[in-house]
């Protein structure tokens, strides 16, 4: 029986607004633990975590200079997201094209297909 893998998948690593936020300020350059640290209200420790996890997903590269560590973002991994949520974009297309019909023909209703919200 194979070994368990301990990494996190890209879901995982994104469902946390914090590392959410963590790619989002690492999309731009590279920086270190405590530049980065410094734009949240928690600990270094904490932001270490988080970016662990996010490395563990393989969404930061890390790279040490001197004595210190600097993370940036990898964006690869989020192509599996892109591909997932591409899938139901189809959905809101549909949709959005049944919300333009109304608002330019200023019909007085929408025509339910009988699908459930």
């Amino acid at each position: 029986m194979a070994a368990l893998s301990h990494k996190h998948d890209v879901f995982q690593a994104i469902a946390d607004p914090t590392r959410r936020k963590l790619l989002r300020l690492l999309a731009d350059k590279e920086m270190p633990v405590t530049v980065i640290s410094g734009h949240f209200p928690i600990s270094r420790t904490a932001v270490s975590k988080h970016l662990r996890i996010l490395a563990d997903a393989g969404l930061v590269k890390e790279r040490k200079v001197g004595r210190e560590t600097r993370y940036r973002l990898e964006p690869t991994p989020l192509l599996e997201l892109k591909e997932w949520l591409s899938f139901y974009e189809r959905f809101w297309d549909n949709k959005m094209a049944m919300l333009k019909h109304y608002v330019e023909n200023g019909e007085g209703h929408i025509v339910d297909d009988g699908e459930d919200q």
